[in-house]
């Protein structure tokens, strides 16, 4: 079963019409960002697993989730067998022109090749369990996960105080402690654009957001997914 979660304080109105959309008419350069080839495209309107909309951001707290898009995979029994990494994206939106949103050539068809490397991967799992090459033992899957730091645990406490504030009102109040997380875990990108996208619809994928991105100079925008050979333990 896929279950999709979207992050959004602003609940089912910021996200039905993105979930579930009359048509689906988006230009070319938007599906190559996305990394959709055409048959992932033709589907992408009319999803038929449960799509959920977490506006406390719940999930991304409990499975330790930094950014959209990003998977956990989970076994009947309920033993997480590949913890929250990002789920087929890469750092090729980085080269768009972002006048035109149109990307190379040759750096679509990468970010297409790793969507479907992560989609096959799945496929793999899901027929073979945990004799899949791609699935965690169960060692190898607790050592890459990583409970949260301080810092992090205070910006998801100024984060939450953030919300209940906005809820009850105080704008200002509320875009302190939106702020305050930002400066505790900077590394947290859905904080980042949850918080701007709050601020100002659109402004999650604007300048201030694409200022942080390049700030990273040579580090990954979304780290490296190890998806070879898992060592059976």
């Amino acid at each position: 079963m896929i279950l999709s979660v979207a992050f959004d304080t602003g609940g089912a109105p910021a996200v039905r019409d993105f979930i579930r959309p009359p048509t689906l008419e988006l230009p070319p350069p938007i599906r190559d960002i996305m990394g959709w080839a055409e048959a992932e495209y033709s589907r992408a309107a009319a999803p038929a697993y449960p799509c959920l909309i977490d506006e406390k951001h719940i999930v991304a707290e409990l499975y330790n989730m930094t950014n959209v898009p990003m998977a956990v995979w989970i076994e009947e029994g309920g033993r997480i067998v590949r913890p929250a990494e990002p789920a087929g994206a890469s750092d090729g939106f980085r080269k768009m022109d972002r006048a035109t949103f149109q990307m190379p050539a040759e750096t679509a068809e990468a970010g297409k090749a790793a969507r479907k490397r992560y989609e096959d991967a799945i496929r793999d799992w899901v027929a073979k369990g945990e004799a899949s090459e791609y699935a965690l033992s169960a060692q190898e899957a607790r050592a890459r996960i990583e409970g949260p730091s301080e810092a992090e645990a205070l910006a998801t406490a100024y984060f939450r105080l953030g919300q209940y504030l906005r809820q009850e009102g105080h704008a200002a109040d509320a875009q302190r402690h939106f702020v305050e997380a930002r400066r505790q875990c900077p590394e947290s990108w859905h904080f980042l654009r949850q918080t701007l996208e709050l601020e100002e619809a659109g402004k999650a994928s604007g300048p201030e957001f694409f200022s942080a991105v390049d700030a990273l100079g040579e580090r990954s925008y979304y780290p490296p997914v190890e998806l070879g050979a898992a060592r059976k333990s």
